[in-house]
């Protein structure tokens, strides 16, 4: 009987966990995400704190294991790390919330702040397989112009647990959020999202080529070579060209004055070929580079470089991937790498997340920092008037962050109220509205050139305004009103 309690118990941790993860791109099953929430509900109701914690912590582990299963090509044991990890951090917070009454007050701003954390920490965070991008194709998604993502997370939540009290005809706690969530739509249909300064015409460039690489010097000069060819692909004349990060790659010129190796990319090569295409398209030119700066660092940054081939500003990468581009806590995990590890990291920047061009302050996110809104929130709040995400997915296996990626430029693009202009060597480049709407993407590996006209905006939202702070106050509150409510009603079944 026991063994079969626990296969049930299993199985719908599974139900619940795999139902928010079929809600995540690349699957897109949006509703989903209520469902699952819902299920996650009824599998913690009325269960000691012990026992919540397992149940929470099993159902996540369903819910972020596919999520972000594409982590397992480039480090099987940071995969089941980071898995691990974060399941453990929701089931301690599903610990802590009430199991009866105040329940699903609390559930919400327990999400919030497990969010939040992990949106941050460790190593500055791993803001995948999360809770927002579910939403990315669903009626909700407005409501992050007013207090970012973090009201969507919240939201997700209570009306998953609204639909768990619908099964239970519970009436009352269904009306009180299905009411939340009409002002809170209501609210991001008025709230302010910025204006339109002027338009212009851009061309994003997508090189193409085989996904799933790894790095190698003498492949430098071929990539180079298909966003050269790609960029003759574009019609008419343009104001704008974004290139996708770290394509030119090259390697220093021998300082010696001994011969050049033909099969490599040398940087004044690079640099003569970046000023022939900002010349040749009369266009400020964003090209992403990846160079040597001595045998430790390695510095991974994009120019803006203006139509007569001069380079009028620069912006370095300031958020580093952990394990990619840098490696935390090196002497502990170096002797079980087995010679995997990064030998030089990317010396992070520290400037705004901005570039000055001659049309205006351009905003921008390199890659990895487009999954986080203080990176975009940093952009606009120093005059950003559009947000371009340069990036290189073409090491990842499968589509899952590239299709993650692309979702949180949606999210940005409605945090921020600007165009976000995202560009990848391989897939996916894509042109999104300030309403999070995708208008042109790529597909993978194609070489391809994705036009359009845009607006460079200006004004703030609330979300840029104010960031994460109100939402951290109020999922503060929703647990702490929960535990009221709790200790008001009827015991909990840990206290009985």
């Amino acid at each position: 009987m026991r063994n079969r309690v626990r296969v049930r118990t299993v199985a719908h941790a599974a139900a619940a966990g795999l139902a928010i993860a079929a809600a995540l791109p690349p699957w897109g099953w949006w509703p989903l995400a209520f469902v699952g929430l819902a299920l996650f509900d009824r599998l913690i109701a009325d269960q000691p704190a012990r026992r919540r914690g397992e149940r929470g912590a099993l159902a996540v582990a369903f819910w972020l294991a596919p999520g972000m299963l594409w982590m397992w090509d480039l480090t099987p044991p940071g995969y089941v790390v980071a898995v691990a990890l974060y399941s453990a951090l929701f089931g301690v917070a599903t610990a802590l919330v009430p199991a009866g009454h105040g329940r699903r007050l609390a559930l919400p701003g327990a999400f919030v702040l497990v969010e939040l954390l992990r949106w941050r920490w460790p190593f500055g965070g791993v803001p995948l397989a999360t809770l927002p991008m579910t939403q990315v194709s669903s009626p909700l998604l407005p409501v992050v112009r007013t207090l970012g993502s973090l009201l969507l997370v919240a939201l997700v939540v209570a009306i998953g647990g609204a639909l768990s009290a619908l099964s239970q005809r519970q009436w009352r706690p269904a009306a009180v959020v299905a009411v939340v969530v009409a002002l809170c739509s209501l609210w991001a249909a008025v709230a302010p999202d910025g204006h339109v300064l002027r338009t212009i015409d851009v061309a994003l460039v997508q090189g193409g080529g085989p996904q799933r690489t790894r790095a190698d010097i003498t492949e430098n000069p071929v990539v180079l070579q298909r966003h050269l060819d790609a960029t003759n692909l574009i019609h008419g004349p343009v104001d704008l060209v974004l290139w996708p990060e770290n394509v030119v790659n090259p390697e220093p010129v021998p300082a010696d004055g001994s011969p050049r190796d033909p099969e490599l990319l040398y940087e004044d090569d690079a640099r003569a070929a970046v000023e022939r295409v900002a010349r040749e398209h009369h266009a400020v030119f964003l090209p992403g580079w990846f160079t040597h700066l001595d045998d430790k660092h390695n510095d991974n940054f994009t120019e803006a470089v203006d139509a007569n081939g001069t380079v009028v500003d620069v912006y370095h990468k300031v958020r580093a991937v952990p394990f990619g581009e840098y490696v935390p806590l090196r002497w502990l995990v170096e002797p079980f790498a087995g010679g995997s590890l990064p030998q030089r990291e990317v010396l992070p920047g520290t400037g705004p997340a901005v570039l000055d061009t001659p049309l205006g302050r351009v905003g921008i996110s390199i890659s990895w920092e487009i999954f986080f809104d203080d990176r975009a929130r940093d952009a606009i709040r120093h005059g950003g008037q559009i947000l371009v995400n340069p990036t290189n997915g073409s090491s990842y296996w499968l589509t899952i962050v590239q299709t993650q990626q692309i979702a949180s430029s949606r999210l940005r693009a409605l945090e921020t109220g600007r165009y976000v202009l995202q560009a990848a060597p391989t897939g996916f480049s894509a042109i999104i509205t300030p309403s999070g709407r995708v208008i042109d993407r790529t597909s993978v590996s194609e070489q391809a050139v994705v036009q359009g006209n845009v607006a460079l905006r200006g004004g703030q939202t609330l979300a840029v305004r104010f960031g994460d702070w109100p939402m951290l106050v109020i999922g503060l509150l929703l647990v702490g009103g929960g535990e009221v409510i709790r200790r008001r009603g009827s015991p909990s079944p840990d206290h009985r």
